[in-house]
């Protein structure tokens, strides 16, 4: 199982723990400070698996990793306690640093030097001890390093079989001795943003064409026709009156073509939005987490359960 830094796992983890931080409590064993928390190491679950402790004061800023079970925290104090953590506990397991990867066989490792310093009133499965190079019990002492098979497994269990709540004692958060760790779940949020995919730009431009246009006018014009007449009516001299400088007038007319440009509006055009919908899916992997317990007497439990 994958391990990640918390804050890499949730950038935003102190707001699950109350805007508390487990990260740079002092770490203390009894009475004596030992060092200090550095970072809190959890699973693809987001469960709290390790503190990484820096026991700066205690071996030489030696960097190991304390099982979350066998931590205790005191935010009144601002102190985590590792009571049953030894020195010689810490000389034996390896070492953490920023390129460690913390994978079965190391965290086996990691186990193999708490499991073999297990309280001898825990009650542990019939097969304890397997995978210690083949021994049928755990080692008797604390400052005994296990010697340990990974390929036998620990339990009659190896990387693809184990599980955490095998080791219960190491593992397990107890509300009293971890206030405020709260567990992670995973849920699908279905939501929608608005974003600005396009601009639709609606304009107008001038174009221009040549037309003709024809009308058609009526001019007028005089007519002058001589007619002779024949066999003329005859009449007297004295009736007769000459008069030099008569003048005939007739107005003669024409029509002149007119011709200009009117606007006129041709169409309109309306200008307007529309909402298309559909509907988004997708499907992912939900996680969450659930608790473990351990429970040795129901009878006094059950109101609490």
């Amino acid at each position: 199982m994958t391990l990640y830094k918390i804050k890499e796992y949730d950038p935003d983890y102190r707001s699950h723990l109350d805007d508390r931080d487990i990260k740079g409590l002092d770490l203390y064993s009894g009475n004596e400070k030992i060092g200090s928390v550095d970072d809190i190491l959890v699973d693809d679950s987001g469960k709290f698996r390790y503190l990484v402790i820096n026991t700066g004061l205690w071996i030489l800023g030696k960097k190991v990793l304390l099982p979350i079970g066998r931590a205790r925290i005191d935010y009144n104090d601002s102190r985590v306690y590792a009571d049953s953590l030894t020195r010689s506990q810490v000389e034996n397991l390896p070492e953490f640093t920023e390129d460690t990867i913390v994978d079965y066989e190391r965290e086996e490792e990691v186990r193999g030097v708490y499991r073999s310093s297990r309280d001898s009133t825990y009650d542990a499965p019939a097969s304890y001890g397997v995978g210690y190079a083949g021994a049928e019990s755990a080692p008797s002492t604390a400052n005994t390093a296990p010697i340990l098979d990974l390929e036998a497994g620990y339990a009659g269990y190896d990387r693809n079989t184990y599980s955490y709540d095998r080791d219960p004692d190491l593992y397990d958060i107890k509300e009293e001795s971890h206030p405020n760790l709260k567990l992670y779940e995973e849920r699908l949020i279905a939501g929608k943003t608005r974003q600005r995919t396009g601009e639709a730009v609606i304009s107008k431009r001038v174009e221009t064409e040549t037309a003709q246009a024809s009308v058609d006018v009526e001019k007028e014009r005089v007519v002058v026709e001589r007619v002779p007449a024949s066999g003329g009516t005859v009449i007297p001299a004295s009736e007769a009156s000459f008069q030099e400088g008569e003048v005939a007038r007739i107005d003669v007319y024409e029509e002149v073509p007119e011709f200009h440009k009117e606007a006129f509006v041709r169409e309109e055009v309306q200008v307007s939005k529309v909402v298309d919908r559909d509907t988004a899916t997708t499907e992912e992997t939900l996680r969450r987490e659930e608790l473990d317990m351990d429970i040795q007497d129901r009878s006094v439990a059950q109101d609490n359960v």
